[in-house]
C-alpha cells in the first residue's frame, strides 16, 4: 500500500470556500479531525443543492453515507478559510464515491483529503434505488 500524499487543486472539479469557526479548534490549537468530515458533507451537499438536484426536505431519493475516510497532511486552524475541492471517483447505479481535498486558502496542495460513499435510497423505504438521471448528469461532470 502506498502512503497517501497531498494533491494539487487541479485534481478537483469544483470548489467551495468554508470559514473555520472558533469552536473548530481543539486543545492542540488546530481544527479537530471530526470537523473535516462535516466539511466533506458541506462541500458536496451544498454543490448538489446549488445544482438543483438535492431537495433535502422533499426529495424522494436521499444519499446515506456508508463509508468515510480522511488523511491529514497539514494542520488547519481558526481563523482560516478552507477551500474544499470535490470530485467523483466512482459512479455506480445506486452509489457514488465522492473525494474531497481540503486546502488552506491559496495553498497549492491539500492539507487533507478523503472520501465518502453515498448509497442512494428511497426516502420512505430506505431501500437502494437508482440515482435519478438529473443527479447522475450533475455527478458525471465531477468524474
Amino acid at each position: 500500500m502506498h502512503k497517501p500524499q497531498p494533491e494539487p487543486r487541479s485534481a478537483y472539479k469544483a470548489f467551495r470556500a468554508i470559514s473555520t469557526r472558533w469552536m473548530d479548534n481543539d486543545a492542540y490549537g488546530h481544527v479537530n479531525n471530526v470537523v473535516y468530515y462535516s466539511w466533506f458533507d458541506t462541500a458536496v451537499n451544498a454543490y448538489l443543492i446549488e445544482q438543483g438536484v438535492l431537495d433535502i426536505e422533499r426529495g424522494s431519493t436521499i444519499g446515506l453515507v456508508i463509508e468515510t475516510q480522511c488523511n491529514y497532511f497539514e494542520p488547519l486552524a481558526f481563523p482560516q478559510t478552507v477551500d474544499a475541492g470535490i470530485r467523483v471517483a466512482r459512479l455506480g447505479n445506486s452509489s457514488v464515491r465522492y473525494e474531497v481535498g481540503l486546502f488552506a486558502q491559496g495553498a497549492p496542495l491539500s492539507a487533507a483529503r478523503g472520501h465518502f460513499i453515498h448509497v442512494y435510497v428511497d426516502r420512505a423505504t430506505r431501500r437502494p434505488t437508482s440515482i435519478p438521471q438529473p443527479l447522475k448528469t450533475v455527478l458525471e461532470k465531477l468524474v
